[in-house]
């Protein structure tokens, strides 16, 4: 933009100047023009006091540097048809530019929706998988609760079974043991009775003979 300014206003510039360069200025007809007024700049030298051989030396030296500054200058400037047509080449490649740039963003913007689009689903198909895993380690969980618990309740009630079993069997000896008391308590009385029977008859036998 700044570029375009620049050439816009040295074309006004030179259409100012009647539509001539600064070419056409250092040269006419082949010949350079003085910029200055050569005698008028000696005259005022030798009034400085400078001599008239050295003032016309340094007017000289001034014409000659003035000139050759212009034609530098000159080289560096174009026409009007050339600044016109490095505009409207310029303007073109700008448009081009714009245009490239807008397709450029157009189409990394569809680039972006399509890789965010992509990862949402990536998330998505993650979080599913995720949330698959977790159930499916619950249930396994909960099926080895369940196994675990019907195992415990397994084995309390074999241990009942065995503790009830082994209480009647416990039951069941003490009865046959208070039996066995039982008879060998009759047996020892009968003994008794039988051995005091026996001391009596002695006894009765030995005070019969005595007597």
């Amino acid at each position: 933009m700044a570029a375009g300014t620049c050439r816009r206003a040295l074309l006004f510039r030179i259409q100012m100047c009647g539509s001539r360069t600064i070419s056409d200025f250092a040269k006419s007809n082949g010949k350079r023009l003085f910029l200055v007024d050569t005698l008028a700049l000696v005259r005022r030298l030798e009034a400085q006091g400078v001599p008239s051989t050295q003032a016309e030396a340094i007017t000289a030296a001034m014409t000659e540097v003035l000139n050759d500054s212009l034609e530098n200058v000159s080289y560096s400037f174009v026409s009007k048809a050339e600044m016109q047509k490095s505009e409207m080449t310029q303007e073109s490649n700008l448009s081009k530019f714009t245009t490239e740039v807008k397709s450029s963003q157009g189409h990394h913007f569809s680039l972006l929706q399509h890789e965010t689009e992509k990862l949402k689903n990536d998330i998505e198909k993650m979080r599913s998988e995720l949330r698959y895993e977790i159930d499916k380690v619950t249930a396994g969980q909960r099926l080895d609760l369940n196994l675990e618990k019907g195992r415990i309740r397994d084995e309390l009630n074999n241990q009942n079974q065995e503790t009830t079993n082994l209480t009647n069997k416990l039951d069941r000896e003490i009865h046959e043991l208070r039996a066995q008391l039982e008879a060998a308590k009759y047996d020892v009385i009968k003994y008794c009775i039988g051995t005091l029977a026996s001391v009596s008859a002695v006894g009765l036998a030995a005070i019969r003979i005595l007597m």
